[in-house]
């Protein structure tokens, strides 16, 4: 039994032996772990502060890209309300185009009005679609030389300076373009 008694009394010597170096050597490190502990929470209070700090700086990015992006939809949706409102505006002009030609050539076929009439929407269509600025003045330049045809065609037929029964230069225009 005294064999079991010391290997116990060992084991609880070496139990003991192991808790005082434990405790020497927390003692001896006490100091440097209450640095780190404090350091710890110094450095999450930085960054929780860092963090606020970004979160705010971020709220207020987005505040203004908000609200540069609404004023930037406010002036699109005024732009596009314009264009539209200018869009048909030059659909009732090309609709004053084709009933001054009805009313210029009486005789002409109503088939003929509306080509030219077709041919008219068919160039306001390409100069609004174009992309390029320099197209679409191209095109605009197109459109108003060829209504400017018309009104020329006509006006002439109707004071009597011309002789043809067709607006021959309007009908010019449709086949070369």
């Amino acid at each position: 039994m005294t064999l079991v008694k010391n290997w116990v009394l060992n084991a609880v010597s070496l139990l003991h032996s192991v808790k005082d170096k434990n405790l020497k050597w927390r003692l001896a490190n006490q100091g440097d772990q209450t640095k780190l502990k404090h350091a710890r929470v110094l450095a999450e209070k930085a960054l929780e502060a860092e963090l606020k700090k970004k979160s705010v700086q971020l709220e207020h990015d987005i505040s203004l890209l908000k609200t540069k992006h609404d004023a930037e939809l406010s002036m699109f949706k005024t732009k596009c309300k314009q264009d539209v409102k200018d869009y048909k505006q030059y659909l009732a002009a090309l609709d004053q185009l084709k009933s001054s030609i009805q009313a210029s050539y009486t005789h002409l076929p109503e088939a003929v009005a509306f080509t030219i009439h077709h041919h008219a929407k068919y160039l306001l269509n390409k100069m609004w679609e174009a992309e390029d600025f320099e197209q679409k003045m191209q095109h605009e330049m197109q459109l108003i030389r060829f209504m400017t045809t018309v009104h020329e065609d006509a006006r002439l037929h109707l004071e009597g300076e011309t002789t043809e029964n067709l607006p021959e230069r309007t009908l010019n225009l449709i086949q070369w373009q």
